[in-house]
């Protein structure tokens, strides 16, 4: 199946995208450093019945910013979201949005009422989401893996970012025959965009939380299975699910099991979508 790539200018930056399948359209925000490439065997798996859409976030892989030490912010996020979806359809789309995808997709569904039909928020980084004292707790602990990134690079910074999202790289869950993701120099390149501004831009992020319950974007809370429940991502999916008076929808894998477990993760998002009238 041909997979469409384009770029698209949007203030401040240039927006690389991919388009592969037929079918209503469904959006997939990345995780981390996760670019248009990340959730390839994902969307293996749904361009039978969906035109899916990936795209490398402002700042990383082919979506350069215009002034590259301008760093980002969630609303600019959204707003790339926003413009992306206007360039390729007229009708109300779907999004996958993971981890700090998640929370471009809650911003996404406030400020633009309608785009979205339904978003699967699964695990979104969003301390907002969390009362003071623990909200604060995680905005400490996000400049705290910063500095440390600035002191002593970039394997440190990892492993404290494993912890805090309840990864365990030692004992690694996953589906067999995954596409290869090495440390190429490029994915070395977008971690360091993600710690140093993307973290500036959840820490500095004002989600307004309570408006989230009056959206009418259908908003659907989901956790990984295996993502342990103490830690800030499996909270804030709590959090989000008891905002919105519902459950959490459980998926397969951890925090990333968009990439770690791609088969029965597209299972579990087309029984969601299929809910919501959406394929």
């Amino acid at each position: 199946m041909t997979t469409t790539t384009d770029y698209l200018s949007v203030p401040g930056a240039s927006l690389y995208y991919e388009m592969r399948g037929n079918g209503p359209t469904l959006l997939i925000s990345q995780s981390g450093e996760g670019d248009a490439g990340r959730s390839v065997d994902l969307v293996d798996q749904l361009a039978d019945t969906y035109t899916v859409i990936t795209y490398d976030r402002r700042g990383l892989s082919r979506s350069t910013l215009d002034d590259p030490s301008s760093g980002v912010t969630m609303t600019e996020h959204a707003d790339d979201v926003h413009r992306l979806l206007a360039a390729v359809t007229d009708e109300p789309a779907a999004m996958l949005g993971c981890s700090l995808g998640a929370v471009i997709g809650l911003h996404l569904a406030l400020r633009h009422t309608g785009q979205l039909n339904t978003l699967i928020a699964h695990e979104p980084v969003a301390p907002h989401l969390l009362p003071v004292p623990d909200r604060a707790r995680h905005e400490a602990e996000l400049a705290e893996i910063q500095q440390l990134y600035r002191e002593q690079g970039l394997a440190p910074a990892l492993k404290a970012v494993a912890e805090v999202l309840g990864i365990d790289p030692a004992n690694p869950d996953a589906e067999p025959d995954l596409t290869p993701q090495p440390m190429t120099s490029g994915r070395i390149a977008n971690f360091g965009f993600f710690i140093e501004h993307d973290f500036t831009a959840l820490i500095n992020d004002t989600l307004p939380v309570n408006e989230l319950a009056h959206t009418p974007t259908r908003i659907v809370p989901a956790a990984g299975r295996t993502t342990p429940r103490t830690v800030f991502d499996y909270r804030c999916a709590q959090e989000l699910a008891t905002l919105l008076g519902a459950e959490a929808t459980e998926f397969p894998g951890g925090h990333n099991g968009n990439t770690t477990h791609p088969r029965a993760y597209a299972v579990q998002l087309h029984q969601i979508l299929q809910a919501a009238k959406v394929g």
